[in-house]
């Protein structure tokens, strides 16, 4: 019989109690079933999770929201949920690593007047239970000021992302929503950010074996990145090209097919109007606070900027068009224009690229169906490879 080197031993031991005490492991709290029950006087959060959380509440102004940030809690898929008494509806999911969150969009101004909660027994789950009761706009806002001093604000810096090192022509892609920010959802449940994240991931690893532009992603997994933010880094890598995908819902359901837009005060239509201002509330429904800048300010850095940003932008978009004809479905007005904060850096060419509508069966159908990215991301990757070899986006 062979004996066992105890430092082999060892070693397998220790290696074991890593990975059961890995954060990953430790950090696991499932929440099971979120709830509302009550009336204008009083409403009731309930939360069913595998064990005690830790919590903290945010008051959060115009619009009014109530936010309970859970550490190291997990949820299942992020859908909204039916609002009561004083909620019009609220949603859930991941705002950073580690980091859950809900977010309950009040009808008036409530304020938490008590909260409690309780261990798992048996069968029945822990739970955190929060009670509302309907209080002034001047104590609410009060409280919200309370709640969060401006070093405390919640933000991802695109700088912590990690390092990076261009190779040459920089070119950001940025898959539109993730985390708690689900996006649109289509009739049978597809989720905007997993449409979006699949296609983007599937262009930058496109762009990357092409070797003729640095690719980089805003977001590579199922995480929240501030509308901000997604600018900012996009800034901090001095790129030549930002493009922000995402596969929007209407109210038309007939409206379908791939759409490209750019910045505009001014709105082409009201479809675009509509989607600009949907789109651009994404940083609130996660229940952040506004862009520290006024969108006035933005303007004016943007009317101020050079008249080539804007025209290379036009390019780039019409370029996107005509390469992805026969490829995507295209939309019958295929190059759009509105005011998307997210196009708002004024030295960068930047559009938006809605792959689709959810809110259409044919092109959620499109969406399920495996393999879709491949084609329509080699047509987009030629197009910005084009775009780059032109030079005159000050690289």
């Amino acid at each position: 019989m062979q004996l066992r080197d105890p430092g082999t031993a060892m070693l397998r031991i220790v290696c074991f109690l890593l990975f059961a005490l890995s954060p990953a492991t430790l950090l696991a709290n499932p929440v099971s079933e979120i709830r509302l029950v009550g009336d204008l006087k009083r409403t009731r959060l309930v939360v069913d999770l595998a064990a005690v959380p830790e919590f903290a509440v945010l008051r959060l102004t115009n619009p009014y929201r109530l936010v309970i940030d859970m550490p190291n809690v997990e949820f299942g898929p992020a859908t909204p949920g039916a609002g009561r008494g004083l909620v019009t509806d609220f949603r859930y999911g991941l705002i950073a690593p580690g980091k859950a969150r809900i977010v309950l969009d009040l009808v008036e101004p409530a304020d938490v007047i008590k909260s409690f909660v309780l261990e798992p027994v048996g069968a029945e789950p822990a739970r955190l239970v929060l009670d509302l009761e309907p209080t002034t706009a001047e104590n609410f806002a009060a409280a919200a000021m309370r709640d969060r001093p401006p070093e405390a604000e919640p933000r991802v810096n695109a700088a912590e992302m990690g390092p990076h090192r261009s190779r040459g022509a920089v070119v950001v892609i940025d898959p539109g929503h993730g985390g708690i920010d689900s996006g649109a959802v289509g009739a049978d449940g597809l989720l905007e950010k997993d449409v979006t994240l699949a296609f983007s991931s599937e262009l930058v690893g496109r762009l990357k074996s092409g070797g003729k532009v640095d690719a980089i992603l805003t977001r590579s997994d199922d995480s929240f990145v501030g509308l901000g933010d997604r600018v900012e880094m996009a800034q901090q890598h001095a790129a030549m090209l930002f493009i922000s995908v995402h596969a929007d819902s209407v109210n038309e359901d007939y409206v379908r097919g791939a759409t490209v837009y750019t910045l505009s005060d001014d709105a082409s239509d009201s479809l675009a109007a509509a989607l600009a201002a949907r789109e651009n509330r994404s940083d609130v429904l996660a229940g952040f606070a506004l862009d520290e800048q006024p969108d006035e300010v933005a303007d004016i850095l943007f009317d101020l900027a050079r008249r080539e940003t804007k025209n290379l932008s036009v390019r780039i978009a019409k370029s996107l068009v005509a390469d992805l004809d026969g490829t995507l479905p295209l939309n019958k007005s295929p190059w759009r224009r509105a005011s998307f904060r997210v196009l708002k850096a004024p030295e960068i060419p930047s559009v938006l690229l809605e792959l689709g509508y959810l809110s259409n069966k044919e092109d959620e159908k499109l969406f399920r169906t495996a393999g879709w990215e491949k084609g329509s991301a080699e047509k987009v990757a030629r197009a910005i490879e084009q775009f780059a070899a032109t030079g005159v986006a000050g690289q």
